[in-house]
């Protein structure tokens, strides 16, 4: 699928590809299922709306404070743990996902079942992994709140000149810590590691190769974006198209209905659009992976080991292979690592250092004039 070496920006965008391809039922069917949930919430939401801007004003202006108050709470506690409940689901899925990844670079077909079957043994420790991230980022934003309020208290319009560098310096931070734990998911499935060794191996792993990483993953979420606004306009347009020809008669009832079929559709549409972009973004990201190992660690060089066998023995290549570590030995992984090189040792009948056969004894020194 992708060559057994160091790969290129092409190869592992054309490998991603490849991989969905040849794996549709677990690429897809994860994908789905991360999506499902965002596309019930999509086509639901619109049944439990008002029809119109007008409907929706005068029902606003019936709440009192108080239910005003607790609507607001709901909405945004619901948001929020929308948001989470999806933070976990997709991590979990990119775990599962990086199998049929792995097992695609030596032509090994991965099914869904399979997939979960390789996979669920690990699914707590991405479960930790998420809430680890997801802590971090809830207590990094309620410190800079906090600060922001502090300041705002204590040198009022002044205290832009502070905050704004400290959101910006968060913004930043928070980006290049995403970069570093991107191949975490796929660290804990395909190395059988806790969350917390999957947060240092992908730090490690990406050590010298953050802004490659980043810009891949960047031009790949660009990418994925604009394609998905592209799929979605036609529909978008049709939705105007046919608020535009609905009928005088029943014009709440008919909006009422519209709403819902725009709402199922759209539905839809986005779980599949989002459901591809989704395989596709995380078969990147464990090809990432792979190709970060195969240049720290050589797993290159196991794989083709595993290749010639031509044995498939159900598990996830690359598990078990060891992990260099720079600390251990200096020497890369396609250098003189792991064999250790010792200090000069010839043989019985090889040359010395200084050109005398070892085992022998030396020649003898220069003749002496009689006394």
């Amino acid at each position: 699928m992708v060559p057994l070496r160091p790969l290129m920006f092409g190869e592992i965008m054309d490998g991603a590809f490849k991989t969905i391809r040849r794996n549709p039922k677990a690429m897809l069917g994860a994908g789905l299922v991360a999506q499902a949930l965002g596309a019930v919430i999509a086509g639901v939401v619109p049944v439990f709306t008002p029809a119109s801007d007008a409907s929706a004003e005068a029902w606003l202006a019936n709440l009192s404070n108080s239910e005003m108050t607790s609507l607001f709470a709901g909405v945004a506690g619901g948001f929020v743990l929308f948001g989470l409940v999806t933070v976990f689901i997709s991590v979990v899925m990119q775990g599962a996902m990086v199998v049929p990844v792995a097992r695609s670079i030596l032509n090994r077909q991965t099914g869904f079942r399979q997939m979960w079957l390789l996979a669920r043994g690990r699914a707590w420790a991405l479960v930790r992994l998420a809430g680890i991230g997801v802590a971090a980022v809830l207590l990094g934003g309620a410190l800079i709140a906090l600060a922001t309020v502090l300041l705002a208290n204590s040198m009022g319009t002044g205290s832009l000149v502070i905050v704004l560098p400290l959101f910006l310096a968060f913004i930043a931070a928070m980006i290049w810590v995403s970069v570093k734990l991107t191949v975490a998911p796929a660290v804990i499935v395909v190395e059988d590691v806790g969350a917390m060794d999957g947060i240092r191996r992908s730090w490690a792993v990406t050590r010298r190769s953050w802004w490659r990483v980043f810009g891949i993953v960047l031009v790949v979420s660009l990418l994925v974006g604009i394609i998905g606004q592209i799929v979605l306009i036609p529909l978008t347009l049709l939705t105007g198209l046919l608020a535009s020809v609905a009928g005088p008669q029943d014009p709440a009832g008919q909006a009422a209905a519209l709403q819902v079929v725009v709402g199922v559709a759209t539905a839809i549409v986005s779980a599949a659009v989002g459901a591809v972009a989704f395989a596709f973004q995380t078969s990147v990201m464990a090809l990432l992976y792979m190709d970060l190992r195969m240049r720290n660690d050589g797993l290159d060089i196991a794989l083709l080991r595993l290749l010639e066998t031509g044995h498939d023995d159900g598990g996830i290549p690359g598990r078990g292979v060891p992990v260099y570590t720079p600390g251990r030995n200096g020497a890369g992984p396609h250098q003189s690592w792991p064999y250790h090189q010792g200090p000069y040792q010839p043989g019985p009948h090889q040359a010395g250092p200084y050109g005398n056969s070892a085992g022998w004894p030396p020649p003898p020194g220069p003749p002496t004039m009689p006394g």
